[in-house]
């Protein structure tokens, strides 16, 4: 872990009111997983954006559009997280959403394919647009236009449009995550083998 965790009593005021923010985000939306430890220090993601707040605030505000209001099923959201945090291989982010998938119903089986790189044979049509999705954006070319065109059709063109900036954050995530070397909380149980 490159940074040191950020205790509330160093916040300074602009990032007092962040993190009460985030903390009543976390606490009304990401189950599941541990986000913030017995002290009510930020873990994950969070403790980086908190401490560089300038480019953490702005972070959290799209994490707030994409995940407190969704217009995508649940199913089909964490897909594309899995798919985004197995290509980057960011050991935080699929701990956390292994648990949030599990929760929402996606079989340990789809997990584990996804977890490993690989696509599930028996998604649903849904899924397999997301899976589609993800994988054409990660992979950094353009996105097919017939990959795009099934999205809309599926999703129509707005859910279509969520699905592409959920896998742009989540990139974002994989990248903050992996950037700080931020570790799965060690007493959990999962993290891939990479």
């Amino acid at each position: 872990m490159r940074l040191a965790l950020l205790s509330t009593s160093e916040l300074t005021p602009e990032q007092k009111m962040l993190y009460r923010d985030m903390r009543s985000g976390i606490e009304t939306k990401f189950k599941g997983f541990e986000a913030i430890n017995g002290q009510g220090i930020l873990i994950g993601p969070w403790n980086p954006w908190l401490r560089f707040s300038k480019f953490g605030g702005p972070i959290w505000e799209l994490v707030k559009v994409l995940s407190f209001s969704p217009t995508l099923p649940g199913l089909v959201r964490e897909v594309a997280i899995l798919v985004t945090g197995a290509h980057f291989c960011s050991a935080c982010e699929l701990y956390a959403h292994v648990s949030i998938a599990e929760a929402a119903g996606l079989s340990e089986d789809k997990i584990a394919a996804i977890a490993a790189g690989q696509c599930p044979g028996n998604l649903t049509d849904e899924e397999a647009v997301a899976y589609e999705v993800a994988s054409a954006l990660v992979s950094g070319a353009v996105l097919p236009e017939i990959i795009h065109r099934r999205a809309v059709r599926v999703f129509g063109e707005e859910g279509a449009a969520e699905l592409i900036y959920l896998v742009g954050l989540y990139c974002l995530v994989s990248v903050t995550l992996n950037g700080f070397d931020v570790p799965v909380p060690d007493h959990k149980r999962w993290a891939p083998a990479i």
